[in-house]
């Protein structure tokens, strides 16, 4: 993939997907995550989605700036104190704003993804845990396969509900 076109549709359909989900939070718990199998209520999930499109953006613009023919270190895991800190502080906001500041997040993040060029794509990355990866592939997987991810969840805490 030397573009984001293959990865548009499928943002977009999270988003819209994302944004039904936003007007009647579900109550309950999410399925246990398979690798720490932790829980969480819809307010965490938001809390989640609204903050990681700036940091995977902020992560993709950190490689394609650096990189030299060496991936760069990129990322961080589920531990992150970051992460943990601002999914706690914000679970209680309005799944409503979580919308907003996701849909404001993804406008800049496509902006920003049209502006690539094949070389960018091409960029590798070393991350923590998954190892290396061209900007390409930690973009499918941070953001879209991650929001679509967390779109299924909430869908699913709604269907059970």
């Amino acid at each position: 993939m030397t573009d984001y076109t293959d990865l548009l549709p499928r943002m977009d359909a999270a988003e819209a997907r994302m944004a039904a989900l936003a007007l009647d939070p579900p109550p309950g718990l999410t399925d246990a995550d398979p690798t720490t199998g932790e829980r969480w209520d819809a307010g965490q999930a938001w809390a989640h989605v609204a903050e990681f499109i700036p940091f995977w953006q902020g992560e993709v613009e950190k490689v394609v700036a650096a990189y030299a023919g060496e991936p760069v270190p990129f990322g961080r895991t589920k531990e992150d104190p970051g992460r943990v800190g601002y999914i706690e502080a914000n679970r209680n906001e309005p799944p409503t704003e979580q919308m907003a500041r996701l849909a404001g997040s993804l406008t800049l993040f496509r902006g920003y993804l049209a502006a690539l060029s094949a070389a960018d794509w091409s960029a590798r990355g070393l991350h923590p845990r998954l190892g290396e990866m061209t900007v390409a592939a930690f973009v499918e997987r941070f953001i879209v396969a991650h929001l679509e991810e967390h779109a299924d969840q909430l869908e699913k805490l709604a269907a059970d509900a």
